[in-house]
């Protein structure tokens, strides 16, 4: 597991095992956030496989898959009420860590300078700067 810290209690990772989830659980993750569609994994590692032993370890689990091509903002926003309704860290996955990092940012967009989400996730290996122009009419929205 490749956990990636993008803000306090909001970390990305690539895919994770079933096996991931203990140590998640003992690492103190209340809340786990699945970004990858099913269709993209071998049923071991889909959705049901790993909420099973998310549930079995008391962390919640929800399921917001999509593509970039597909990402709406139903996502944005499943995704932003996951974070704020934590009642602790949350981890969130997909096959890189980046989507879960593209949906984060657009949640964030109006809330923190744009230049500082392009910072954080361009620090983690998620260049976002031709994201800037989406980035920045999401800003503009959210804070309208």
């Amino acid at each position: 597991m490749d956990l990636r810290q993008i803000i306090e209690g909001y970390s990305v990772t690539p895919q994770i095992e079933p096996s991931d989830v203990a140590t998640l659980a003992a690492q103190g993750v209340k809340t786990l956030i699945c970004n990858r569609p099913d269709m993209e994994n071998p049923p071991p590692l889909q959705a049901a496989a790993i909420q099973a032993e998310a549930e079995a370890h008391g962390i919640a689990y929800v399921f917001n898959p999509f593509q970039g091509h597909t990402l709406t903002q139903d996502n944005v926003d499943e995704q932003a009420d996951a974070i704020a309704g934590s009642e602790g860290p949350v981890v969130a996955y997909c096959a890189s860590g980046n989507r879960s990092t593209v949906v984060w940012a657009f949640g964030a967009a109006g809330h923190v300078p744009v230049d500082q989400i392009i910072e954080i996730a361009t620090s983690h290996g998620y260049p976002f700067e031709q994201l800037r122009p989406a980035l920045e009419a999401a800003a503009a929205q959210n804070t309208a």
